[in-house]
């Protein structure tokens, strides 16, 4: 795993458990439902990764994909269905996507250890 990767791990686990600890149900229950969202369902979790990745490109926040990436490596989805959900993103979100297309596939390659392509 590279070092972006890491670092990325390390201070999102590491600022979930702090702001967790504060006393605030409204933060609580958001993050409880984040993580029930992505729980199996009548859609399978896989594809509620790659629709979170998909949204999270649109919207275009960077942690978000990260996060997403490696929650669909998680859960199974395979690189070339994690790149077409980025170029679903793509098409919706237009080319103001294309900066974090490019931030996107460079942690997909670090997080999966795939050498960049010439």
């Amino acid at each position: 795993m590279g070092n972006r990767v890491k670092e990325f791990t390390e201070f999102r686990y590491k600022m979930n458990e702090r702001i967790l600890a504060e006393d605030n149900r409204v933060i609580k229950r958001v993050f409880s439902v984040d993580s029930l969202a992505y729980q199996e369902g009548a859609l399978p979790a896989k594809t509620k990764e790659l629709l979170g990745l998909t949204a999270s490109m649109v919207l275009r926040c960077d942690d978000c994909v990260a996060y997403h990436i490696g929650q669909c490596m998680e859960s199974g989805s395979t690189r070339d269905e994690i790149i077409e959900a980025m170029s679903v993103a793509l098409v919706v979100g237009g080319t103001i996507v294309i900066p974090h297309l490019r931030r996107a596939v460079a942690f997909l390659d670090e997080i999966s250890g795939a050498a960049p392509a010439r």
